[in-house]
């Protein structure tokens, strides 16, 4: 890629096309009864298998993500001989325009990458960054207390530097081998086109609307003539098309510095309100980082992911490595085996809250907490029949002395999930965010959300005068939930999978990890199992699932419980003899595709 600072001139005069979005991007006439448009054959018997609970067979390559938009875009690039970044690519350019609440340009990443020809698993870390005039007090006010979540989401307070443009370059200058520009193809023709409103986009757009009127070029897209986008209209978003014009021409550099750097910094800076305190030199400086992944042993398999800032791989590791020496073999409908699957999540979760943290700002000690003998000290507090009646962070060999307290931060569910295998082998589990639905409010010019990911970060710097490893620092990326994984066997990868959910992600993704090597599910079973996920003490059970079952047998072992919606968003592929199956969450959108 060129120098930033090159393209600053060359990029200066490049977004007079992002005109502020209007009531004139909606056409409702297109609107039909089930919200939906036309598809084609194969995303027609993807959806019946979904909803039928079978998974998707493939022999060359597959995709699954959470829309069918973007699922087709990918496999229009696979079926071209495209390389599994490249598909990413595809499907995340799109994703930015169908699911804005979820993803897109103004957010960030994390990807894990399988390499056929090497074994290599690799690492990529597309986290958003602090500004440099970030403080620990961030998000507290005069009087040191820390805001109430929405006060600091809303506005220009909470958007870190997007890494998601980065990051899509990055894999793509790594191990693509397609045109860069042809890959926004699709997404700029359904840009500027136009897509039809999905039912899940309507649905939510109506629920936070009050939020999203508070700005107005959010207003003027999300809320066109005042009222929430219709189920089935046909929705235009010529700024995105224009954007992605510009990163097609000149790589992602160009999100960086010039127009589109500069239209991100007024949006911050100027939002009413809850101003916040981006300046250019932060978006020039971004880098994507290759960080080592972190891999522990589980049946006789490796299951590897994203280390810090990231306490994805950290958490499900923990949690796996932990219940390595139990039998779970009774099944779903068991309690005593969801006490076992609890009760590690709660030591681990104990573990993430006090030690983990953006590893470039606080030493984490990442070795020592998936060290087999630490494992296995914490599996031991599993033995017996009854809960742990309380948890506490445990004592991993650190090659610091240090001394931290417990973690402070909330983190609420949206984000979104790809899964790639191609036709090489090589496989690409990446998971997606701007964070909360919707991210910060706020829309750029170019057509995309920004992000409120620095509320990741604890809201609290100290507790009684001991400091909080994920406290806010400039250029620090926050700590994440998200956990892209890949698991192989004998050194070849077996499943792809992650999720959306928040710190939830962490559950599911280890629950569809156990599914699938312990109750020998199918990835379609495996992702659609009902959720039960235990944290912090009560065991939040899926609502309308057969999770409900479990309740009075989790509440005789003393456990309180609480039935609520869970919704993942996972999308997972298995690979094994037979070739490829896919899984798509059936509580959102998305689709598998293979051929």
């Amino acid at each position: 890629m060129s120098v930033r600072f090159a393209l600053l001139a060359l990029i200066a005069g490049a977004l007079p096309a992002l005109a502020q979005q209007t009531t004139d991007n909606v056409a409702p006439e297109a609107a039909t009864e089930t919200g939906a448009m036309a598809v084609s054959a194969p995303v027609q018997a993807a959806l019946d298998a979904k909803a039928a609970g079978r998974p998707v067979a493939a022999q060359d390559w597959m995709v699954a993500a959470a829309n069918p938009l973007a699922v087709e875009a990918g496999a229009k690039v696979l079926s071209a001989g495209g390389s599994a970044a490249d598909a990413m690519v595809a499907v995340q350019a799109v994703l930015g325009l169908v699911e804005p609440q979820s993803s897109g340009l103004g957010g960030g990443a994390f990807l894990v990458w399988y390499d056929a020809a090497t074994g290599a698993v690799t690492t990529l870390d597309g986290r958003e960054t602090a500004p440099l005039a970030a403080t620990p007090t961030l998000f507290q006010d005069a009087a040191g207390a820390p805001l109430k979540f929405f006060d600091a989401v809303v506005g220009g307070r909470s958007v870190g530097v997007p890494g998601t443009p980065a990051l899509m370059q990055a894999a793509h200058d790594r191990w693509g081998r397609a045109d860069w520009g042809g890959l926004l193809a699709d997404a700029i023709a359904l840009a500027e086109g136009g897509f039809a409103v999905s039912p899940r986009l309507a649905r939510l757009v109506a629920r936070d609307a009050e939020r999203l009127s508070r700005f107005p070029t959010t207003r003027a897209y999300f809320l066109p003539g005042g009222a929430p986008l219709a189920e089935g209209a046909t929705l235009r978003n010529p700024g995105y098309g224009a954007t992605l014009r510009t990163l097609a021409a000149h790589g992602a550099d160009a999100f960086y510095t010039g127009a589109i750097a500069q239209d991100i910094v007024t949006t911050v800076r100027t939002a009413a309100g809850n101003p916040g305190v981006m300046a250019p030199i932060d978006l020039a400086i971004y880098r994507v980082k290759e960080r080592a992944p972190v891999c522990v042993s589980y049946r006789a398999h490796r299951v590897c992911g994203m280390g810090p800032p990231s306490s994805g791989a950290l958490t499900v590791g923990q949690i796996l490595g932990m219940l390595d020496g139990y039998d779970l073999s009774a099944g779903p409908g068991e309690p005593d085996v969801w006490r076992l699957i609890g009760d590690a999540s709660r030591l681990a979760f104990a573990d993430r809250g006090r030690y983990m943290a953006d590893s470039d700002f606080v030493p984490v000690p990442t070795r020592g907490l998936v060290e087999p003998a630490y494992l296995a000290t914490r599996a031991a507090l599993l033995a017996g029949d009854d809960p742990l009646p309380e948890v506490a962070p445990g004592a991993p060999e650190f090659d610091h002395a240090l001394h931290w307290t417990d973690d402070a931060s909330l983190e609420f569910p949206s984000t979104s999930h790809i899964s790639i295998v191609d036709a090489d082998g090589n496989a690409l589990s990446m998971t997606t965010t701007i964070e909360n639905g919707f991210g910060a409010r706020l829309m750029t010019r170019g057509g995309f959300l920004l992000n409120n990911e620095l509320t990741d970060f604890s809201f609290r710097s100290h507790r009684d005068g001991v400091p909080i490893a994920n406290r806010v620092e400039p250029g620090k990326r926050p700590r994440s939930s998200m956990s892209p994984t890949i698991v192989l066997k004998d050194g070849a990868p077996v499943l792809v999978v992650g999720s959306p959910g928040g710190s939830r992600i962490i559950g599911y993704v280890a629950k569809t990890i156990i599914a699938h090597l312990d109750w020998g599910l199918d990835v379609q079973a495996a992702v659609a199992l009902p959720h039960a996920v235990n944290r912090f003490g009560t065991y939040d059970l899926e609502d309308g699932s057969d999770a409900a079952a479990l309740e009075p047998g989790l509440q005789a072992l003393g456990y309180q419980t609480n039935l609520r919606g869970l919704t993942s968003g996972l999308h997972a592929i298995s690979i094994g003899p037979d070739g490829l199956q896919g899984g798509a969450d059936p509580r959102r959108e998305g689709i598998a595709l293979g051929r």
